[in-house]
Protein backbone atom coordinates (compact mmCIF):
# COMPACT_ATOMS: atom_id res chain seq x y z
CA UNK A 1 0.00 0.00 0.00
CA UNK A 2 0.91 3.25 -0.73
CA UNK A 3 1.72 6.06 1.50
CA UNK A 4 1.08 10.10 1.41
CA UNK A 5 2.55 11.76 4.54
CA UNK A 6 1.29 15.43 5.04
CA UNK A 7 3.39 17.52 7.35
CA UNK A 8 2.85 21.21 8.48
CA UNK A 9 5.78 23.08 8.87
CA UNK A 10 6.78 23.28 12.85
CA UNK A 11 6.13 26.35 14.80
CA UNK A 12 7.59 29.56 12.70
CA UNK A 13 8.08 33.43 14.49
CA UNK A 14 4.54 34.42 13.40
CA UNK A 15 3.15 31.68 14.64
CA UNK A 16 4.99 32.17 18.04
CA UNK A 17 3.98 36.28 17.31
CA UNK A 18 0.25 34.93 16.54
CA UNK A 19 0.45 36.99 13.39
CA UNK A 20 -1.15 36.23 10.17
CA UNK A 21 1.92 34.83 7.49
CA UNK A 22 1.07 33.83 3.87
CA UNK A 23 3.78 34.60 1.63
CA UNK A 24 5.65 36.34 4.30
CA UNK A 25 8.82 34.18 4.53
CA UNK A 26 9.49 33.91 8.10
CA UNK A 27 11.86 31.49 9.88
CA UNK A 28 11.50 28.76 12.39
CA UNK A 29 11.38 29.41 15.79
CA UNK A 30 14.03 27.37 18.20
CA UNK A 31 10.70 25.93 19.20
CA UNK A 32 10.08 24.84 15.28
CA UNK A 33 13.36 23.41 14.41
CA UNK A 34 12.39 21.04 17.45
CA UNK A 35 8.99 20.26 16.32
CA UNK A 36 10.29 19.19 13.16
CA UNK A 37 13.26 17.18 14.68
CA UNK A 38 10.11 15.33 16.96
CA UNK A 39 8.52 14.96 13.31
CA UNK A 40 11.38 13.25 11.79
CA UNK A 41 12.01 10.82 14.97
CA UNK A 42 7.81 9.96 14.45
CA UNK A 43 8.67 9.18 11.11
CA UNK A 44 11.57 7.25 11.82
CA UNK A 45 10.44 5.02 14.41
CA UNK A 46 6.88 4.32 12.68
CA UNK A 47 9.64 2.75 9.82
CA UNK A 48 7.62 5.16 7.51
CA UNK A 49 10.21 5.70 4.63
CA UNK A 50 9.22 7.98 1.20
CA UNK A 51 11.06 8.48 -1.75
CA UNK A 52 10.82 12.47 -2.48
CA UNK A 53 9.74 15.58 -0.93
CA UNK A 54 7.47 18.43 -1.91
CA UNK A 55 7.52 21.52 -0.39
CA UNK A 56 7.13 24.89 -1.04
CA UNK A 57 9.70 27.92 -1.52
CA UNK A 58 8.71 29.54 2.28
CA UNK A 59 11.82 28.32 4.51
CA UNK A 60 10.03 27.90 7.13
CA UNK A 61 8.60 24.42 5.22
CA UNK A 62 12.07 23.98 3.61
CA UNK A 63 13.88 23.82 7.01
CA UNK A 64 11.51 21.62 8.68
CA UNK A 65 11.36 19.43 5.44
CA UNK A 66 15.22 19.13 5.76
CA UNK A 67 15.30 18.36 9.35
CA UNK A 68 12.63 15.75 8.77
CA UNK A 69 15.12 14.39 6.08
CA UNK A 70 17.78 14.69 8.42
CA UNK A 71 16.47 12.60 10.82
CA UNK A 72 14.98 9.89 8.59
CA UNK A 73 18.40 9.38 7.43
CA UNK A 74 17.35 10.08 3.56
CA UNK A 75 19.06 13.80 2.53
CA UNK A 76 20.15 11.81 -0.41
CA UNK A 77 16.54 11.90 -2.12
CA UNK A 78 14.91 14.37 -4.35
CA UNK A 79 13.02 17.89 -2.75
CA UNK A 80 10.97 19.72 -4.97
CA UNK A 81 9.89 23.12 -4.16
CA UNK A 82 7.30 25.27 -5.49
CA UNK A 83 5.47 28.26 -5.13
CA UNK A 84 1.94 25.71 -5.78
CA UNK A 85 2.68 24.87 -2.00
CA UNK A 86 2.86 27.99 -0.49
CA UNK A 87 0.45 28.94 2.28
CA UNK A 88 -2.40 30.97 1.57
CA UNK A 89 -1.77 34.86 0.74
CA UNK A 90 -3.32 36.65 3.87
CA UNK A 91 -3.44 39.86 1.55
CA UNK A 92 -3.49 42.95 3.79
CA UNK A 93 -4.05 40.79 6.54
CA UNK A 94 -0.18 39.86 6.67
CA UNK A 95 1.95 40.82 9.68
CA UNK A 96 -1.18 41.85 11.70
CA UNK A 97 -1.58 40.18 14.80
CA UNK A 98 -4.65 38.19 15.01
CA UNK A 99 -6.40 39.23 18.08
CA UNK A 100 -5.47 43.16 16.98
CA UNK A 101 -7.95 41.95 13.55
CA UNK A 102 -11.02 40.84 15.96
CA UNK A 103 -11.05 43.94 17.37
CA UNK A 104 -10.88 46.06 14.21
CA UNK A 105 -13.11 43.68 11.82
CA UNK A 106 -15.08 41.74 14.90
CA UNK A 107 -14.82 38.29 15.51
CA UNK A 108 -17.30 36.81 13.29
CA UNK A 109 -15.49 38.19 10.18
CA UNK A 110 -12.30 37.38 11.03
CA UNK A 111 -13.37 33.69 11.51
CA UNK A 112 -14.65 34.21 8.24
CA UNK A 113 -11.73 35.31 6.76
CA UNK A 114 -9.58 32.72 8.66
CA UNK A 115 -11.56 28.79 8.12
CA UNK A 116 -14.58 29.28 5.36
CA UNK A 117 -13.88 28.24 1.67
CA UNK A 118 -14.59 31.11 0.02
CA UNK A 119 -13.90 34.26 2.12
CA UNK A 120 -11.54 36.70 0.50
CA UNK A 121 -9.12 38.78 3.27
CA UNK A 122 -8.53 42.28 2.05
CA UNK A 123 -6.27 43.05 -0.32
CA UNK A 124 -3.09 44.02 -0.85
CA UNK A 125 -2.93 47.50 -2.24
CA UNK A 126 0.01 46.61 -3.99
CA UNK A 127 1.26 43.11 -4.91
CA UNK A 128 5.05 42.44 -4.59
CA UNK A 129 6.70 41.64 -7.76
CA UNK A 130 10.64 42.24 -6.60
CA UNK A 131 11.09 38.86 -5.14
CA UNK A 132 13.37 36.68 -6.12
CA UNK A 133 11.55 33.44 -5.79
CA UNK A 134 9.06 34.16 -8.25
CA UNK A 135 11.36 35.90 -10.73
CA UNK A 136 10.82 32.89 -13.35
CA UNK A 137 6.82 33.23 -13.10
CA UNK A 138 4.25 35.03 -14.13
CA UNK A 139 3.79 38.06 -12.28
CA UNK A 140 0.10 36.71 -12.72
CA UNK A 141 0.40 33.96 -10.13
CA UNK A 142 1.22 36.65 -7.56
CA UNK A 143 -1.77 37.33 -5.69
CA UNK A 144 -3.12 40.53 -3.76
CA UNK A 145 -5.08 37.97 -1.31
CA UNK A 146 -6.36 34.67 -1.44
CA UNK A 147 -9.52 32.41 -0.13
CA UNK A 148 -8.94 28.94 0.69
CA UNK A 149 -11.04 27.95 -2.36
CA UNK A 150 -8.34 30.28 -4.67
CA UNK A 151 -5.48 28.22 -2.41
CA UNK A 152 -6.73 24.92 -3.80
CA UNK A 153 -6.95 25.76 -7.15
CA UNK A 154 -3.32 25.92 -7.36
CA UNK A 155 -2.43 23.56 -4.98
CA UNK A 156 -4.26 20.55 -5.84
CA UNK A 157 -2.94 20.52 -9.85
CA UNK A 158 0.13 19.99 -8.23
CA UNK A 159 -0.56 17.09 -6.56
CA UNK A 160 -2.53 15.59 -9.54
CA UNK A 161 0.59 16.40 -12.03
CA UNK A 162 3.52 16.04 -9.67
CA UNK A 163 2.69 13.72 -7.11
CA UNK A 164 -0.15 11.37 -7.58
CA UNK A 165 1.83 9.41 -10.65
CA UNK A 166 4.58 8.73 -8.08
CA UNK A 167 1.87 7.22 -6.04
CA UNK A 168 0.67 5.51 -8.47
CA UNK A 169 3.74 4.16 -9.69
CA UNK A 170 4.05 2.67 -5.51
CA UNK A 171 6.54 5.31 -4.46
CA UNK A 172 5.67 6.59 -1.09
CA UNK A 173 5.71 10.68 -0.92
CA UNK A 174 6.06 13.24 1.75
CA UNK A 175 4.71 16.68 1.44
CA UNK A 176 6.04 19.23 4.15
CA UNK A 177 4.04 22.47 3.42
CA UNK A 178 1.30 24.63 5.53
CA UNK A 179 -1.95 24.19 6.93
CA UNK A 180 -4.21 26.12 4.43
CA UNK A 181 -2.67 24.13 1.67
CA UNK A 182 -2.70 21.49 3.51
CA UNK A 183 -6.00 21.69 4.65
CA UNK A 184 -6.67 22.24 0.53
CA UNK A 185 -5.06 19.06 -0.16
CA UNK A 186 -7.05 17.39 2.84
CA UNK A 187 -10.25 18.39 1.58
CA UNK A 188 -9.44 17.57 -1.49
CA UNK A 189 -8.53 13.79 -0.88
CA UNK A 190 -11.44 13.16 1.57
CA UNK A 191 -14.02 15.19 -0.60
CA UNK A 192 -14.99 17.29 2.23
CA UNK A 193 -17.77 19.75 1.96
CA UNK A 194 -17.12 23.22 1.36
CA UNK A 195 -19.24 23.95 5.33
CA UNK A 196 -17.59 21.28 6.60
CA UNK A 197 -14.02 22.32 5.66
CA UNK A 198 -14.37 25.01 8.55
CA UNK A 199 -13.63 22.49 10.92
CA UNK A 200 -10.20 20.65 9.95
CA UNK A 201 -7.11 21.64 11.87
CA UNK A 202 -3.96 20.78 10.97
CA UNK A 203 -1.32 20.85 13.40
CA UNK A 204 2.71 21.95 13.50
CA UNK A 205 4.24 19.04 12.59
CA UNK A 206 2.16 16.20 13.33
CA UNK A 207 2.78 13.94 10.15
CA UNK A 208 -0.54 13.27 8.99
CA UNK A 209 -0.74 9.27 6.85
CA UNK A 210 -2.88 8.08 4.18
CA UNK A 211 -2.83 4.28 2.69
CA UNK A 212 -3.81 4.45 -0.49
CA UNK A 213 -5.13 1.49 -3.03
CA UNK A 214 -3.56 0.72 -6.27
CA UNK A 215 -6.41 3.79 -7.72
CA UNK A 216 -5.73 6.34 -4.71
CA UNK A 217 -8.96 5.32 -2.74
CA UNK A 218 -7.93 6.04 0.87
CA UNK A 219 -7.69 3.05 2.97
CA UNK A 220 -6.45 4.51 6.27
CA UNK A 221 -5.38 7.60 7.74
CA UNK A 222 -3.39 8.23 10.86
CA UNK A 223 -1.91 11.11 12.46
CA UNK A 224 1.50 10.66 14.24
CA UNK A 225 1.90 11.95 17.76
Amino acid sequence: MVKLILVRHGQSVANAKNEYTGWSDVALTKKGRQQAVQAGQLLAQAQIDFLAVHTSVLQRAIITAYIIQEQCGVLDIPIYKSWRLNERHYGALRGLNKDFTRQKYGVEQVALWRRSYDSVPPKLKQVDTHLRAYHNYPQSILPASESLAMALKRTVPYFQDQVAPQLLAGKNQLIVAHGSTLRALIKYLEDISDQDIDGVEVGNAQPIIYQFDKRLNILNKTILQ
